[in-house]
């Protein structure tokens, strides 16, 4: 009764939201450690008692979460995951349901075959910087991605390590082993049902986590020269206006098709430059020194950083123009571009004769470099550095990190080593090449998370060792003989789904599957219907973040919190269970 005591509080906690997700975890495993050593369980010393509370932060699970934090972080510095979001990111931009509908569905199917969570660590990164783009934020659609590969795992024996350990534990006990494709049919049928509720109303009961900037973006200034392989050197400016990003504008009078090295006066926000130097395939700055400074990056081994400056009243380079303020020779930085804030009085613009904008105080200079060369620079000619500088994608490792992950992805997912081994020699592949640097993990991982890891093993472990789950599976059989067979199926996923929920999918299937085969026998029933109810309740863990290792993936990047899962995640166990059970009894003849 204890451990259920320390169950429900826990989770009334949460719920209540009064106090942080990393204080109720804290303490709920403080009161465990506690309470085993003075009060230990039957057959145990005290000290064992702190191993069980305390032993979530060295177990493999959190490591493995750990781990593949990391990777998802290598492939967004390295820019490995661009190409995906920008394809996702037109699908969107055409039909933001239709881009939700096509993620849900391709998330579904892959999670059929491959682990889920390999999944969703490659969708995670993707979907955080479509909504940096522009599309959905991501507290509206990871839950309902999570929802849908967990739907996927559920649908073949081989979707989730829980589905394999539940059909073992089956044939151990002598039931028949079931194939791949054994239950296909009853979880797409169940599938099609939810799928509304995943696709159009779970988006709408999240709320939008976005950190709204209230501050107009900066438009800066610069001169794009059209790269001399560019494909679209030879067409016009009309032409090619769609493909680039609706925030730039272009102040020439370009007539004619673009030539190759053109220089091309625009404007635009840091990421709009960006996006259409990648598009035009040109250079904001002089290609020499735009090579030089990723040849001293990867020589050095520094990260390169794009800086917003502004021009104090000391500043060498007012009434000057960039080509002759010797800025790029000086100081080996480049300036893409310049922003200049609106002003009362005096000229708006000033211009020299080729046409190149003279600097004056208080502009604000888009600088990229090196760290030591951009500190150089601003003290050196009296420039103010703001804060939020910005690390410029590593993407002579993107390809790198993306065979890392793909390769942990693969051999996780095929078996060929366990995910844990997989994640970890990824992660440790990751520092060793560079993807992710040592004294910038700490931006990878979630503190939040690790603390509720760590509380959520020390309570499944309690409810199985104290027995808790064992009662509870008692007190369920002796009420099950008044109810028909599809009420019986529905009420074992139910106590399975609280167990997963509460506890763990482990726990839920090494004391499910056995009471599944109990209840068969003692109400005349065949056991295979029953031990599924136990497989489909082991993965119906959308309630509570501390359910599954990919709730709580997700919990930081969406900024969730404990009161989000229960709301989307209840009524889809209910829709899921009432669906199963019924395409359960029918499928059995019951």
């Amino acid at each position: 009764m204890a451990a259920m005591a320390v169950t429900i509080a826990m989770f009334v906690a949460f719920v209540r939201g009064k106090m942080s997700i990393e204080i109720v975890s804290l303490l709920t495993i403080a009161v465990i450690a506690v309470g085993l050593y003075f009060f230990p369980l039957e057959g145990t010393s005290p000290t064992d008692g702190l191993a069980l509370a305390f032993g979530g932060f060295g177990h493999y699970a959190l490591i493995t979460i750990c781990a593949l934090m990391v990777m998802g972080r290598g492939l967004v510095v390295t820019g490995a995951l661009e190409p995906a979001a920008r394809f996702l990111e037109r699908v969107f931009k055409a039909n933001l349901q239709v881009g939700l509908l096509v993620s849900l569905v391709a998330t579904f199917v892959l999670s059929m075959f491959v682990n889920n969570t390999p999944v969703l660590v490659l969708l995670i990164p993707i979907f955080v910087a479509l909504a940096q783009r522009g599309a959905m934020p991501a507290s509206k659609t990871l839950i309902p991605l999570n929802a849908a590969s967990l739907l996927g795992g559920l649908a073949t024996t081989i979707g989730t390590s829980t589905n394999i350990l539940v059909v073992s534990i089956a044939v151990d006990l002598g039931m028949r082993e079931m194939g791949v494709f054994h239950f296909t049919p009853i979880v797409l049928g169940a599938s099609l049902i939810a799928l509304p509720y995943i696709w159009l109303v779970m988006p709408r009961q999240l709320p939008d986590n976005r950190v709204i900037d209230e501050t107009e973006k900066r438009r800066f200034h610069a001169r794009l020269r059209i790269g001399a392989e560019s494909a679209f050197a030879g067409q016009s400016l009309a032409d090619i206006l769609p493909r680039l990003p609706e925030d730039i504008k272009f102040h020439d009078d370009v007539t004619g098709p673009l030539q190759p090295q053109q220089r091309l006066h625009i404007s635009g926000s840091h990421e709009a430059l960006e996006d259409a130097m990648r598009v035009l395939q040109g250079e904001l700055a002089p290609a020499w020194v735009l090579d030089r400074i990723r040849r001293d990056s990867a020589t050095k081994r520094k990260d390169i950083l794009a800086v917003e400056m502004t021009v104090t009243a000391d500043s060498r380079l007012i009434n000057r123009t960039l080509p002759t303020s010797g800025v790029a020779d000086l100081y080996g930085v480049a300036v893409l571009g310049v922003h200049r804030p609106q002003r009362l009085i005096g000229p708006r613009q000033e211009f020299s004769e080729v046409g190149d904008q003279r600097i004056t105080e208080g502009d604000v200079l888009l600088v990229m470099g090196l760290p030591e060369d951009l500190h150089n620079f601003a003290s050196t000619d009296s420039l103010l550095m703001l804060e939020g500088a910005r690390e410029m994608p590593r993407k002579s490792k993107a390809l790198l990190s993306a065979v890392i992950m793909g390769v942990a992805v693969f051999t996780a997912s095929t078996g060929i080593f366990p995910i844990a081994i997989s994640a970890l020699a990824g992660a440790i592949l990751m520092f060793l090449t560079g993807c992710v640097k040592f004294d910038r993990v700490g931006r990878a991982l979630s503190g939040q998370v690790i603390v509720l890891i760590a509380a959520s093993i020390a309570i499944g472990r309690i409810i199985l060792d104290s027995g808790a789950a064992g009662w509870l599976g008692e007190v369920l059989s002796a009420g099950l003989q008044y109810l028909p067979p599809a009420g019986i199926i529905a009420a074992i996923m139910l106590f399975v789904t609280m167990l997963t929920n509460f506890a763990s999918n482990a726990t839920a299937a090494t004391v499910g599957t056995p009471i599944a085969f109990a209840i068969a026998a003692q109400l005349n029933l065949p056991a295979e219907p029953l031990v599924l109810a136990v497989l489909f309740g082991c993965n119906l863990c959308y309630a509570t973040p501390i359910a599954y290792q990919t709730n709580m993936l997700i919990m930081g990047e969406g900024s969730y919190v404990f009161a989000d899962y229960i709301r989307t995640g209840v009524p889809l166990v209910l829709i899921m269970v009432a669906s199963l059970s019924v395409l359960l009894a029918l499928s059995y003849g019951m």
